[in-house]
């Protein structure tokens, strides 16, 4: 691994090399502040811990001083004494003290600065310059490649963005805050909610049974949602972000890695018409008043702010670069991902299918942390959920392909319908009859959730009394309970009769 890094850090350097000599200019470098850090960490040894989460050795363009840094963090991890004796032993054990000048370099640098009180300002330099030949080297491999007619403009584009991302994540530190002004932001934000005539403390989901359970999807939180394949977790997202972008007006992206865009359309259609399946689908036609009925009904959902990306197989540095335009240009306060498992990772994990939904996983979690926004992902469960006795209810292990989604989520909710699996076939009037079973809540109750799927409609209904009103914070069995997009009835069993 070691020899690889060197390998690469010996590349870049030479692409710097490379295009800098083109450009007739010296890459961005500041030795002297180089060595006034060194030699401030052997005045001060201790100052290594103000620095060594800002810098690495990569930020030192002498590879001298970047071996001499090593060494000194190397001493630090150790919790040994940081001297210019130790310093020289270090670089004795790996061979490298004759490389850097020897023990008389090193005195240079210990004279080099009188104090280091300015350290970690003269890290922030070197980080500087370090990340401007980052790009560089960045610029210099997009340029060769371009000329290279054998690579895609798609790999192009995808390794550019990751190599963009990497430097970009390297560079998001976040301060230490005292808990004065942590409070102050909580008080500022529980106020805001105090506002909100709703009671809900994030983004309305759209079904209330839910939002009385979360108080509405948070920022920052990675929600998945999990079931076995033609259970309806698309039809169950589908439906939440056509409530949440046309009832409540809230911007919303759906990202379909497995229907195109134009089924979700459709499905959509079918949804908001009460049209048969089959007339959208376009196996029937329609009658003139259907069309009226058609144009009629669709008025508000072609004026949501729903966006719609069917990329198929999107890598997730594509996915982040896609979403940060999303929030920046229409101003998008959720997304919806169908499916977890269809993503691709890093290309340095493909074969490693675990790692890889790991590294997805965790990427999600951080891009949600990073845009500030709730982002749902649908995930697959393994085949075990089928196996079992019972009920058949899903639990957390069911988990496909990882561990880490589990891990990485704040919310996990299964999608559970008993007459899947032929559980209510003695008892039809319970047929569509749905367990949301949230599973795991970091910052709430996990309980289930009761819902209705209408299969003639392909979307989910809360069960709920359309005369009451909805109090997210009264007791179970006494809530009052009302949503615009909710004010449904029971439906009879011929609502099931057809599938999509």
């Amino acid at each position: 691994m070691a020899k690889t890094d060197n390998r690469q850090k010996a590349k870049s350097e030479k692409n710097i090399d490379i295009l800098s000599l083109e450009m007739g200019k010296k890459p961005p470098q500041a030795i002297d502040i180089e060595e006034a850090v060194l030699g401030a960490l052997m005045l001060e040894p201790n100052a290594i811990s103000d620095i060594i989460d800002v810098i690495n050795p990569e930020c030192f363009y002498k590879e001298s001083n970047r071996k001499i840094f090593s060494a000194i963090a190397s001493l630090a991890s150790k919790h040994a004494p940081v001297d210019i004796f130790t310093i020289s032993e270090e670089l004795k054990n790996v061979g490298d003290l004759e490389t850097v000048g020897g023990t008389v370099y090193l005195s240079q640098l210990s004279m080099k600065i009188g104090a280091a009180a300015h350290i970690d300002y003269h890290a922030k330099i070197l980080l500087q310059k370090y990340i401007q030949r980052e790009l560089i080297g960045i610029s210099y491999e997009v340029q060769r490649d371009s000329f290279d007619d054998n690579i895609s403009v798609d790999d192009l584009l995808d390794t550019t963005q990751q190599k963009i991302f990497t430097l970009s994540d390297r560079n998001m530190k976040r301060d230490t805050q005292a808990i004065q002004f942590v409070i102050s932001q909580a008080i500022d934000d529980l106020q805001s909610t105090q506002l909100r005539e709703d009671g809900l403390s994030g983004v309305p989901s759209g079904y209330t049974s839910i939002d009385r359970v979360t108080l509405g999807w948070q920022p920052s939180d990675l929600i998945i949602i999990a079931a076995r394949p033609s259970v309806g977790k698309t039809a169950f997202v589908l439906t939440m972000a056509r409530n949440m972008s046309v009832d409540h007006n809230v911007p919303v992206a759906f990202f379909s890695l497995e229907m195109s865009s134009l089924q979700l359309a459709k499905r959509l259609m079918i949804s908001e018409t009460g049209l048969e399946p089959d007339k959208i689908k376009g196996g029937k036609k329609l009658a003139d008043y259907e069309w009226e009925q058609l144009n009629s009904k669709l008025n508000q959902l072609v004026k949501a702010p729903l966006y719609i990306d069917d990329t198929p197989s999107l890598s997730i540095y594509e996915f982040r670069s896609k979403a940060r335009r999303l929030v920046a240009n229409a101003g998008v306060k959720m997304i919806v991902i169908d499916y977890l498992q269809l993503m691709t990772g890093p290309p340095e994990l493909k074969g490693m299918r675990e790692q890889e939904v790991s590294a997805i996983s965790r990427s999600l979690k951080s891009i949600a942390k990073e845009l500030n926004i709730p982002i749902i992902a649908l995930s697959q469960l393994s085949r075990a959920v089928e196996t079992r006795g019972g009920a058949k209810r899903p639990q957390l292990s069911d988990l496909r392909e990882s561990g880490a989604i589990e891990q990485d989520a704040d919310i996990v909710m299964f999608i559970h319908r008993p007459d899947y699996y032929g559980l209510t076939d003695e008892n039809p009037e319970l047929r569509g009859m749905t367990d949301i079973i949230i599973a795991k809540h970091r910052n709430g109750e996990v309980k289930d959730v009761q819902m209705r799927f209408r299969s003639s409609e392909v979307k989910f209904v809360d069960v709920t009394d359309s005369a009451l009103s909805f109090d997210p914070f009264a007791r179970d069995g006494v809530e009052t309970i009302s949503s615009k997009m909710n004010q449904t009835e029971f439906i009879s069993n011929s609502d099931f009769e057809r599938e999509f």
